[in-house]
């Protein structure tokens, strides 16, 4: 089998061919250099068309590790960050980046798990310190940016969210978005913290396209990736924070699959590195107590609806990836394949409908003759 081969079978193919990738300033090129961070750049084409324009949009993800120990000063953890940060966006910015998303909880390290409530400190409003550090640099560059925080809400009794704020290129809030799955799987038992969302499933229509916000476990829910899909979604980001030994082989399939099933683009991001806290948990999974939950292994990516896939960025250093996307390219899956035609949207409803009622009954048939014994 040769490299092509490979390569289709690996990431897909885009309008018949490897997907392209592209060169960036040399000033974006000399910050990935001088702060160790890894930057890639790829292009999806869609097929050109008759009576449509190419809608080209540039996106960009950003993954990063922690700047300082869990057990610094909190102020000087959040400075340390935002310090760590400037220079990748620096360089989105730059390399002429229109739409921007951070990585889950960005701001602070993933303390969820630990189950202590100090960590709670890090919470603030939706139009708090973060989302200023990022207003000006929306302004400054023209950028659409996606800021996953955790969020206290003042006005409804300073309740907590996972939540990701939509910064507009005019440095403006557009909207928000609240997390709507709360995992519970190993170490990942996040209740404590924050409530399922009760923002549905927005889509914004910022200068540059339609774009959703699937955050974290939510990726796990395929009706989640369906729903901002009937909303109108061109982009899906799916900001998230996720270790090795957990979900790993997941990581690649599960983003990617949303992007054929949906026809839309996903950009997936993961955060990097492996976060010691100074007092031990136990997860209730059975394993002895441990200070840190694994190692979070980066490998953020791109995913279109034409089942085509950038590479990922590294397991273990900080990066920035950009892609051009044609977004003339979702609507030409969608009459391609139909899904939205085929799919029996009233039989799905009848049924969930049913199911959520305490007296739901499960629809099998049973064979009368299983009971009896065969020759």
């Amino acid at each position: 089998m040769n490299h092509w081969e490979v390569s289709r079978m690996l990431l897909g193919s885009n309008c018949g061919s490897s997907l392209e990738s592209v060169a960036l300033p040399e000033s974006a090129v000399a910050q990935s250099s001088k702060h160790n961070f890894d930057l890639q750049a790829f292009c999806f084409h869609a097929d050109k068309e008759l009576l449509r324009e190419p809608r080209m949009v540039r996106v960009g993800l950003i993954q990063n590790s922690t700047a300082l120990p869990t057990t610094a000063p909190f102020l000087d953890q959040k400075r340390a960050i935002y310090a760590k940060i400037k220079p990748i966006i620096d360089a989105a910015g730059a390399s002429g980046v229109n739409i921007l998303c951070l990585q889950e909880a960005w701001t602070m390290p993933f303390a969820f798990c630990t189950r202590e409530k100090r960590w709670c400190e890090f919470a603030e409003p939706a139009d708090g310190e973060s989302t200023q550090f990022l207003q000006e640099f929306a302004r400054k560059y023209n950028m659409v940016i996606v800021s996953p925080i955790l969020e206290r809400d003042l006005n409804h009794g300073e309740t907590i969210w996972n939540t990701a704020v939509i910064i507009g290129n005019h440095g403006n809030i557009i909207g928000k978005h609240r997390k709507n799955h709360i995992p519970r799987v190993g170490d990942f038992n996040e209740s404590t913290y924050y409530m399922e969302g009760n923002t549905g499933h927005p889509v914004f229509e910022t200068a540059y396209g339609k774009i959703a916000v699937n955050i974290c476990y939510g990726r796990h829910h395929p009706l989640n990736w369906l729903a901002f899909s009937l909303n109108g979604a061109e982009i899906v980001f799916n900001p998230s924070a996720t270790v090795g030994e957990l979900s790993e082989p997941m990581w690649p399939i599960e983003a990617r699959n949303a992007a054929i099933a949906n026809s839309y683009f996903v950009g997936s991001i993961n955060r990097v590195g492996t976060e010691v806290f100074p007092n031990p948990f136990t997860s209730g999974d059975g394993k002895p107590q441990h200070a840190d939950f694994g190692h979070f292994y980066g490998s953020s990516y791109f995913s279109a609806p034409d089942a085509s896939s950038t590479p990922s960025l590294s397991r273990y250093r900080d990066g920035l990836m950009v892609a051009d996307m044609d977004l003339n390219l979702c609507r030409q899956l969608k009459d391609k394949w139909g899904f939205r035609m085929t799919a029996r949207y009233d039989v799905y409803a009848d049924l969930l409908a049913r199911y959520v009622k305490p007296d739901f009954e499960p629809q099998i048939i049973a064979d009368p003759l299983s009971n009896k014994k065969t020759i």
